[in-house]
């Protein structure tokens, strides 16, 4: 159901201007994966939706990775792709649901258990329909059982202790907390798991450290999965701070008190734990609500963990993500705390070594170790909500050791997650320093797609010869997606539905962080004459500049014949609120209209562009995924299902 028209403060640019060549690659990009999307689809789907592929699929891995293959259409549609790309989302989504039910890793819509690494990722697909269509029942429904299975309330998934507060497992979901895992679960990634270092340091007849495990070898692996259920499966992990994500993103829906509650609480309890642990935040917690309560002590060694498998990535990421959720609920900047203290306290950890500052990774029992060039895409992130000084601190403190200005295209087939690769270039671009990346970005965004379709393509594209093929055109060497735990990501290898450029250009933000993260932005757009997300046919938008108190944007519609209303939003979900917005320099500008609020209505006349500036408060509104015309007063409650007990 939609409101009626919204009286909106509007601007009118009617200025025309030359068409600037990064609005014209922009419509480009848009163009090609109309187009892209549906040929993407033909190849690798049947008529019902269903992926052609194999007829069984055992242990619990897998289903993320469909998600995360066909995802970008429903965040696609939201930057302004056609509505068939919205309705293509919504079939693969159920497609792949009921695919991966049949195989037997889903089970009421969601992963019967698996890791909060995994579940972020086959979130991100539910989490973008939010900014589609809000009033949507199914995905409302749908969000908040997800949510209900996490707060204690769903008697099939008792996934949380609510008087410790803690998530009962590492490996969870609508099946509840999964405290003993079997070979099953695990057969699929032995191959995969073969070239990391072993989980635990007493494996039997396998040095520790070493560069790789064995665990084709059935006795490490009988003694691996003894050691796992006895050490690791039970209690709660960091990562499990994903599962903010959820409770987020249901509360944009619903504004329910109660989600808002369980995220700041959540968070507020794994910072206790780092601060008792001398600021560093400990991996594991067992059922008692104790650290290291399976691990004879240690405060590292969990799933997911400061020592197996990849380390600082999978505690950062999650706890980034929890503290930007947080702060979001509920406007308080504080909540950035526990990232920030886990970034100060790995880069105080660091030594120099060739010029480079050196950070670890892991922590063994022999102390820290793993050390790698800090990398600052964490630290990008956090200023990227915050815009706050001591944040952008943290990143300009890491030595440039290459030249982050380098626009990139992704080329190794698993080499980068989403295909997402010019984090830093971007923030080097608005930030002053790199001028050019708006025109170099949409030109590499380009040719990916081209390279993407060349590849969809050729004889190695066709998925009847899936499980045989040997390699990606171009890429000999890319063996790995005949082991049966990468092969899964093949879908994703071969999707040329990427478009990090527009994100970043259009709404002024880096892509989401992949493992959960949600899309935030620092405006978005909406069509104001048909009434849905994204910008409208013909015309360009980019971020020029965002800083705490304002944001420079520019709208161009290239249409010469036709007049476009384009609705901006203040932040991914209304969070900000505009003041004014001037053509040029605020209080000096040549036409400047009070806006005090989320939405500013620009009606560009034909061939016209407009450079704005618009004061902003940030985070000072309830987040939602209402829109102008779509309210949840008028959205349709959700369904109760019958009470059997009564």
């Amino acid at each position: 159901m939609t409101a009626p028209a919204p009286d909106l403060p509007s601007f009118a640019a009617n200025g025309q201007v030359p068409a600037p060549r990064w609005a014209l690659l922009e419509r480009e990009i848009v163009t090609a994966l109309n187009v892209a999307a549906p040929e993407f689809l033909a190849r690798y789907t049947r008529a019902d939706g269903s992926l052609i592929w194999r007829d069984e699929w055992p242990g619990m891995d897998g289903s993320d990775d469909p998600y995360e293959a066909f995802m970008y259409l429903a965040l696609f549609y939201s930057i302004g792709g056609d509505e068939a790309v919205y309705e293509a989302a919504r079939k693969m989504w159920d497609a792949i649901t009921w695919q991966w039910t049949q195989y037997g890793q889903i089970d009421r819509e969601f992963d019967g258990y698996y890791d909060w690494m995994h579940h972020g990722e086959s979130n991100l697909f539910h989490y973008f329909f939010g900014l589609t269509k809000p009033d949507s029942l199914v995905d409302r429904q749908r969000a908040d059982r997800f949510a209900r299975m996490y707060t204690g309330e769903d008697p099939l998934a008792p996934n949380y202790d609510k008087e410790l507060g803690i998530i009962r497992a590492a490996q969870s979901g609508s099946k509840g907390p999964r405290m003993v895992v079997t070979a099953e679960d695990l057969g699929t990634h032995r191959g995969v798991l073969d070239g990391y270092h072993p989980p635990f340091e007493d494996l039997s007849g396998v040095p520790f450290p070493s560069a790789t495990t064995p665990w084709f070898d059935d006795d490490v692996f009988a003694e691996i999965i003894v050691k796992m259920n006895e050490r690791t499966t039970r209690g709660d992990v960091p990562l499990n701070l994903n599962a903010t994500g959820q409770m987020t993103h249901a509360f944009m829906y619903s504004a329910d008190e109660g989600l808002r509650q369980w995220v700041t609480d959540y968070l507020a309890r794994w910072s206790e734990r780092a601060d008792a642990n001398g600021g560093i935040l400990p991996d594991n917690v067992g059922l008692s609500g104790e650290v290291g309560e399976y691990l004879d002590g240690k405060w590292w060694g969990g799933h997911y963990g400061w020592r197996w498998p990849h380390g600082f990535m999978t505690i950062i990421e999650p706890t980034v993500n929890a503290c930007i959720n947080a702060m979001m609920l509920t406007g308080d900047p504080s909540h950035l705390r526990l990232a920030r203290q886990q970034l100060d306290a790995n880069f105080a950890l660091g030594r120099e070594e060739g010029g480079d500052w050196m950070v670890p990774h892991k922590h063994f029992d022999a102390g820290w170790t793993d050390y790698r060039p800090a990398h600052p895409f964490h630290a990008i992130h956090l200023w990227a909500r915050s815009l706050a000084d001591e944040d952008r601190e943290r990143v300009e403190r890491i030595p440039r050791r290459f030249d982050w200005s380098e626009v990139k295209v992704p080329r190794i087939p698993l080499a980068a997650k989403h295909y997402n690769v010019n984090t830093l270039a971007w923030y080097e671009y608005i930030t002053g320093a790199n001028p050019a990346y708006p025109e170099q970005a949409l030109e590499a965004n380009i040719e990916l797609i081209e390279q993407q379709l060349a590849r969809l393509r050729s004889d190695d594209g066709d998925p009847l010869g899936f499980s045989t093929m040997s390699h990606i055109t171009g890429y000999p060497d890319t063996l790995d997606l005949l082991i049966d735990g990468y092969a899964i990501h093949i879908w994703q290898e071969f999707n040329p539905v990427y478009f990090e450029s527009l994100v970043q250009l259009m709404w002024g933000a880096p892509m989401h962080i992949s493992h959960g993260g949600l899309q935030h932005s620092t405006v978005r757009y909406y069509d104001g004459v048909n009434r849905r997300p994204g910008l409208p046919d013909s015309v360009g938008a980019l971020v020029h500049r965002i800083e705490p108190e304002l944001v420079e944007l520019e709208l161009v519609n290239l249409d010469l014949t036709a007049s476009r209303t384009v609705i901006v939003q203040a932040g991914s979900f209304g969070e900000h609120r505009f003041g004014v917005a001037s053509e040029g320099a605020v209080g000096g500008g040549v036409s400047e209209v009070t806006v005090g609020g989320r939405w500013l209505e620009v009606v560009l006349a034909p061939g016209a562009g407009t450079r704005l500036t618009i004061t902003m408060e940030r985070y000072v509104n309830e987040p939602s995924y209402e829109t102008p015309w779509s309210r949840r007063e008028d959205w349709a409650p959700l369904i109760k299902p019958r009470r059997l007990d009564a």
